[in-house]
C-alpha cells in the first residue's frame, strides 16, 4: 500500500502561494545560455538553484565546467530504499521577438491560471516543482521516503556539452540511481497526463553563402554577379519536396525506424482534434510528410526546418544591393536509428552539391542530440503512472514527443535505468515563442505528482 501523501498535500495547500513567488524570482533571472552577453545572469541563476536545494534540505554543490555550471544535490538518508535522480535545466531560450510579448519576458505575469514569462514551462517551472516537492516532504516529515539526487544544467538550450561530459566521465559513480525523472515536456491535453517513451534527436546546422567581396549595386551588377541571397533561397527550396513533404537529402531516410502497427493504432485512438489544432495555431491546413497523421509526423517522423534567414539589407525603406553574403540556420529533428553525425554529413554534402555557380557555400554543425526510444515497462514506470493518476484523475497515455532533450539518451546509455519523461506542461505553452506560459494549477499538480511518485516508490 502506497504511503499516504495527505500530510504533505495539506502543507502544500498552505504554502503554495509562497512557492509561486519563489518561482517568479527564478523566472526573473535572464539565464540565456546561447548569448554570451547574459553570462553573468546564467551564473547567478546557478547560484539561485543551489540555494533552493540547500533551503529544501539537501546537500548541494555547484560543479564548474568549461562553460556554465551544473548544480548537483542529494539526500541519501533512506537506507535500502530506491534512489531517484531528477534532471532539469535552468537556462532559457532568447525572448526574441520582444515586441510580441504582452509584458516584459523576464517579469512573470499572472493571467488567470497562467504564469507568463520566458522559461515558465521550459524548464524552470516544471523542474522547480521537483525541488518544492522534496522541500515540502522534508519540512513536513524531516525525512524523505526514498533517496534523491538532482542534476540541473545551464546549457540545454545551447548544446549541453558540459553535462554530456560530466555524465560520461563521472555519472556511473556520482549519479547511480534506480530511475531518472525528467519534466521538460507536455501532457497530451489539459487534465490528461502522459508518459513519454520517445524523443526526437537533433542535428542543428548553419549554412552561409558567400559571393562578391562587398555588397554591390543591384542595378550596376545585377544579372552579372550571382546573388548570395538568391542562391540561399534556391538551396532552401530544395531541402523539401513541397508536394510530398519529404526531405530531399539523399540517404536521409535510410536508417529511419518505422512506426509499429500498435503505435499507429494507439496514436489514432487519442482524442486529437485537428480543427482545434489548426485554430489554435491560426493556420488553414497542416503540412508534412504524406501518408502520416499530424501526431505521427510530430512525434515519430524526421523533419527539416529553416529556423532563421539572414543577410542583405533589412532596415526601413529600400537599399538596392546584391548582398555579399546570406545565411540560414536549419534544424533536422531525427527519429530512432538516425545518427546526428551522419545526418549532418549528408546535409553538408547535399547543400554543397546543389549550390549555384558563382557562390561559395560553407556548412557548420552547431549541435546535435540522439533520438531516444524508451522501453516504458517495469515497477518504477508503473509507480510513475500511478502517481500521475492519483493527482490528475486519469490514467496517463503513452506518447512520443517531437522535441529533443539531448542528455536523455546519454542517461539511458551510461546509467542503464528507466528514464521517466513526465511533463506537466501543455503543447500550447509557447515554449521558444513570445508569451511562453505555464498553468499555475499544473505547477501545483506537478509538485503533488512528484510527492506521490516518491511516496509510491518507497514501497517497491
Amino acid at each position: 500500500m502506497a504511503t499516504d501523501s495527505a500530510d504533505v498535500f495539506r502543507r502544500l495547500e498552505s504554502e503554495q502561494a509562497g512557492y509561486l513567488e519563489e518561482l517568479k524570482d527564478y523566472l526573473r533571472i535572464p539565464s540565456i545560455s546561447t548569448d554570451p552577453a547574459y553570462s553573468d545572469d546564467v551564473h547567478k541563476c546557478a547560484e539561485f538553484v543551489k540555494d533552493q536545494l540547500v533551503a529544501a534540505g539537501l546537500e548541494a554543490d555547484i560543479v564548474s565546467t568549461d562553460r556554465y555550471p551544473l548544480i548537483y544535490g542529494e539526500w541519501l538518508g533512506a537506507r535500502d530504499k530506491p534512489t531517484i535522480l531528477f534532471y532539469g535545466h535552468y537556462d532559457v531560450q532568447p525572448p526574441d521577438p520582444i515586441d510580441e510579448w504582452r509584458n516584459p519576458p523576464f517579469e512573470p505575469t499572472e493571467e488567470g491560471d497562467l504564469l507568463v514569462a520566458r522559461g515558465a514551462t521550459d524548464d524552470k517551472g516544471q523542474s522547480f516543482a521537483h525541488i518544492k516537492a522534496v522541500a515540502a516532504i522534508l519540512a513536513e516529515r524531516g525525512a524523505l521516503p526514498v533517496n534523491v539526487k538532482f542534476l540541473i544544467e545551464g546549457e540545454e538550450e545551447s548544446g549541453g556539452e558540459s553535462i554530456e561530459r560530466f555524465v560520461r566521465e563521472r555519472g556511473a559513480e556520482k549519479l547511480a540511481c534506480d530511475a531518472i525523472v525528467v519534466s521538460d515536456s507536455s501532457m497530451f491535453a489539459p487534465g490528461r497526463p502522459s508518459l513519454l517513451y520517445g524523443l526526437k534527436g537533433l542535428a542543428y546546422m548553419e549554412l552561409r553563402v558567400d559571393g562578391p567581396n562587398r555588397d554591390l549595386h543591384s542595378g550596376t551588377f545585377g544579372g552579372a554577379v550571382a546573388n548570395p541571397a538568391n542562391a540561399l533561397a534556391y538551396i532552401i527550396s530544395q531541402l523539401l519536396d513541397h508536394q510530398t513533404g519529404k526531405v530531399r537529402i539523399p540517404g536521409f531516410y535510410d536508417q529511419v525506424l518505422p512506426l509499429e502497427d500498435w503505435e499507429r493504432k494507439a496514436f489514432a485512438a487519442l482524442p486529437h482534434d485537428e480543427d482545434a489544432y489548426r485554430a489554435e495555431l491560426g493556420i488553414a491546413a497542416t503540412f508534412g510528410e504524406e501518408g502520416y497523421s499530424t501526431l505521427e509526423r510530430s512525434w515519430a517522423r524526421p523533419t527539416c526546418d529553416v529556423n532563421g534567414i539572414f543577410g542583405g539589407y533589412q532596415g526601413e525603406g529600400a537599399k538596392t544591393v546584391l548582398p555579399a553574403w546570406a545565411g540560414a540556420k536549419v534544424s533536422m529533428r531525427l527519429v530512432p536509428n538516425q545518427d546526428p553525425d551522419n545526418i549532418a554529413r549528408l546535409f553538408a554534402d547535399y547543400v554543397e552539391s546543389i549550390a549555384p555557380v558563382g557562390v561559395r557555400v560553407s556548412v557548420s554543425w552547431n549541435h546535435g542530440a540522439d533520438p531516444v526510444l524508451i522501453d516504458a515497462k517495469g515497477p518504477l514506470v508503473e509507480v510513475a503512472m500511478a502517481a500521475q493518476e492519483d493527482v490528475w484523475g486519469h490514467k496517463p497515455v503513452l506518447i512520443r514527443e517531437g522535441g529533443s532533450i539531448p542528455i536523455v539518451g546519454t542517461f539511458s546509455e551510461v546509467l542503464a535505468v528507466p528514464v521517466l519523461l513526465m511533463g506537466f506542461g501543455l503543447s500550447d505553452d509557447r515554449l521558444h515563442s513570445p508569451n511562453e506560459k505555464f498553468n499555475i494549477s499544473h505547477f501545483y499538480n506537478g509538485i503533488r505528482t512528484t510527492v506521490r511518485l516518491l511516496d509510491r516508490a518507497a514501497d517497491i
